[in-house]
């Protein structure tokens, strides 16, 4: 097979889908849950440590690596598999969603977007021809077009205008693309609106990218309207391509999003949360800070098989959080990481042997209602 593919080996009566992303750093088993390393590497935990719980893709960012530590400094380092200490398949972000949450210091235009660097405050213009080309000098695997993402509150006019840019971007990036053995990516905008969703997803499907990923939601909208626009989204992509819903999310979004079809996800929930306190498990959220937990000398989950939960207790966990120990934290996210990955791994247990949900719902536990 030729990298970069994609393999569809099964799908269920529902439309969950089992399949393989062939990258130039190996294959990726889908669905997959790709841990967040947005400057360089996921907070508190070793490249080793990401193997041994079982790590397939990791997401990087692209507009912050290319403003710190910059590109020829990565591409001098080894390019982002160096940087990171990773030798399996990495995707990178444009910096799309950047711009959406970096407002007051970038200016859309459609030649692309004037920004003034959150690192040292200097002025600068992505075009997107300018993102493919960092991608490809980062050394990635698998590169997003820039696109525009607006407000869950934007009107008609301002998503519309969106959706344009982002066609014609997503047009001009593909374009300039430069290295055959790198995946590109279109992300499909629109609002809420389920027909500029439809028109988005057949513009980027005429263009023919290696992939296709859903972006623009969980920006303030209520839950229901983020499952009534990635179910119809899903709907309109093609079946031979991978699918990626960006920024999700908790178990249940997982759970529910690999029903829809979709092959890749990411989020920052296990990590940042781990680092505050809280913990997943199949009974829910734990809040490792609470007082009753101080002198309980059971792990926080007996049947998770985790490295945290092998060697410390609830009460040992407590006292690192409370004493700001960097350990604490450490061991948070790996036990965070753990079930997210564990979970996935139930999940195309599940499809492979015909019996998706029901054994990823018991994984999932209370998060899967």
């Amino acid at each position: 097979m030729t990298v970069p593919s994609f393999v569809l080996l099964g799908t269920a009566p529902g439309g969950a889908r089992r399949g393989r992303l062939l990258t130039a750093h190996g294959p990726v088993e889908t669905p997959a849950f790709m841990p967040v390393a947005t400057h360089g590497s996921v907070k508190g935990v070793t490249p080793a440590q990401l193997a041994e719980l079982g790590a397939g893709m990791i997401l990087s960012n692209a507009y912050h690596l290319a403003q710190r530590p910059g590109v020829d400094v990565v591409r001098a380092l080894g390019g982002v598999h160096g940087l990171l200490g990773w030798p399996g398949p990495i995707l990178t972000d444009s910096g799309g969603y950047q711009i959406f949450s970096l407002t007051g210091l970038v200016k859309v235009v459609d030649d692309g977007v004037h920004f003034r660097s959150h690192v040292d405050g200097s002025k600068g213009f992505l075009r997107p021809e300018d993102v493919i080309r960092v991608q490809e000098d980062l050394g990635v695997d698998v590169a997003m077009s820039l696109d525009e993402c607006v407000a869950g509150d934007a009107g008609p006019a301002r998503v519309a205008a969106a959706l344009a840019r982002t066609t014609a971007w997503a047009a001009r990036g593909l374009a300039a693309r430069r290295r055959p053995d790198m995946a590109l990516f279109g992300i499909v905008q629109g609002g809420f609106d389920v027909a500029r969703r439809a028109e988005s997803a057949a513009d980027l499907v005429g263009l023919g990218f290696d992939g296709y990923a859903v972006g623009g939601l969980s920006v303030g909208e209520p839950p229901e309207e983020t499952r009534r626009i990635a179910a119809a989204s899903a709907r309109l992509l093609p079946p031979d391509r991978p699918r990626y819903l960006m920024g999700m999310g908790t178990p249940r979004d997982l759970l529910t999003s690999v029903g829809m079809g979709y092959d890749l996800f990411d989020c920052v929930l296990p990590t940042r949360n781990g680092r505050n306190g809280m913990l997943f498990t199949r009974d829910g959220k734990l809040m490792i800070r609470n007082a009753r937990h101080a002198q309980d000398g059971a792990p926080v989950d007996p049947a998770c098989t985790c490295y945290t939960c092998r060697h410390f207790s609830r009460g040992a966990l407590r006292h690192l959080a409370m004493a700001k120990e960097m350990l604490g934290a450490q061991l948070a996210t790996l036990h965070n990481l753990h079930f997210y990955l564990e979970l996935m791994r139930t999940i195309r247990a599940d499809l492979d042997a015909g019996t998706f949900p029901t054994r990823s719902v018991a994984a999932a536990g209370a998060w899967a209602s």
